[in-house]
């Protein structure tokens, strides 16, 4: 049986997370496959089937450790020789193929040299993502030239890929993110929601709380629309760096009935069924899975312009709207006043999706 290794950051929540969970779990039974994480005790561990094996390089979540630590770490894997050492203790001539499923470290890591097949996924706009950051561009670029092939999620990132590494010449593919709707569908109704309140229109936005994801400028206005008398409320779920700060500003603007963080959820699927509407309004996506998953269950979706409408193509409950405060705050206003359509059901392409997996995969 073919051996094929997964490597990836962590298996926190996120969206390339949830993609690399699906995969995996559909294909136990066809290939041997590992997950080398460079972080362990992610909450999406324990949704692995029992035939995936796990494997981390450093037994705890990034966050758990102290600064000193994290700067060490992160030295191992700008620094070659202890890259190089690394990957040849954990990976080198163990797999039949090797798959850096995200961008930055892993993707660093698994570019030393070997004789095996190695494949990079992106799930994001490397423009955005490195476009400032000198050091990291290089070494991505390096790295990028050690891959037999060059998987992208969207045709935006491909694109932004080409902008930013135009002497790139390794093979490109685009395979939109594969989800697995009965999970999705299951997990939705496995309890009832109570924290979202219905007296005003609502808005959730599940994510990181990063600067990607625009969480701070999202509360801007939101206080200017509550200011406006544009009555409502957003929901946020997810943790992250900002969080602290996104608290504080809260509190200092006194909405903290109006635009409440309530944490990460292992399941966010009840909630995004309970919301009126999906809101994505983030500075750069690549496809978010996050929104095929709102779209199983038929939401109403809100988002930015960013490669992230690729997402919702042929979908009719869909709103994108300038990536700009003025265009958010004019998406929030429409929907606040939208009525209730007529339900829509979405299609999914999932068995062409596989069908690519399995070819790119090999027998």
């Amino acid at each position: 049986m073919k051996k094929i290794v997964f490597g990836i950051t962590s298996l926190r929540p996120g969206g390339a997370e949830r993609v690399l969970i699906d995969i995996v779990n559909h294909f136990k039974n066809d290939y041997d496959i590992t997950i080398f994480s460079i972080y362990g005790d992610g909450e999406f561990e324990k949704q692995l089937d029992e035939k995936i094996h796990f494997q981390s390089l450093y037994p705890h979540t990034y966050d758990s450790y102290p600064k000193w630590k994290k700067i060490w770490f992160s030295l191992q894997f700008v620094l070659p020789f202890f890259r190089h050492h690394i990957y040849k203790k954990y990976i080198k001539n163990q797999y039949d193929l090797e798959i850096a499923f995200l961008e930055g470290p892993i993707t660093w890591l698994m570019s030393s040299n070997s004789k095996t097949m190695k494949y990079a996924w992106i799930h994001n706009d490397l423009v955005c993502v490195y476009g400032n950051h000198y050091m990291k561009r290089k070494l991505s670029e390096h790295a990028y030239q050690k891959y037999h092939k060059l998987i992208f999620v969207s045709q935006d990132n491909l694109q932004k890929f080409e902008q930013i590494f135009p002497h790139n010449q390794i093979p490109k593919q685009v395979i939109y993110n594969y989800i697995d709707e009965h999970v999705v569908t299951e997990k939705a109704n496995a309890f009832t929601v109570t924290e979202i309140k219905r007296d005003l229109p609502n808005f959730l936005q599940v994510s990181r709380l990063t600067e990607q994801k625009a969480v701070l400028r999202l509360l801007e206005v939101h206080r200017q629309l509550i200011q406006n008398k544009v009555l409502h409320r957003i929901y946020m779920i997810g943790d992250g760096p900002l969080r602290t700060e996104l608290q504080q500003k809260i509190h200092e603007y006194g909405l903290e009935d109006t635009f409440v963080l309530l944490g990460q959820k292992e399941n966010p699927y009840p909630y995004i069924k309970h919301a009126d509407t999906f809101l994505l309004a983030s500075y750069y996506e690549g496809y978010p899975m996050v929104l095929l998953e709102a779209k199983v269950l038929n939401k109403d979706i809100l988002i930015t312009d960013s490669a992230a409408k690729e997402v919702l193509v042929n979908y009719d409950k869909g709103m994108i709207v300038e990536n700009t405060e003025k265009g958010i705050m004019e998406g929030i206003e429409k929907m606040t006043e939208k009525k209730d359509g007529a339900k829509v059901t979405q299609s999914f392409s999932n068995a062409s999706i596989l069908e690519e997996l399995k070819e790119l995969l090999g027998e």
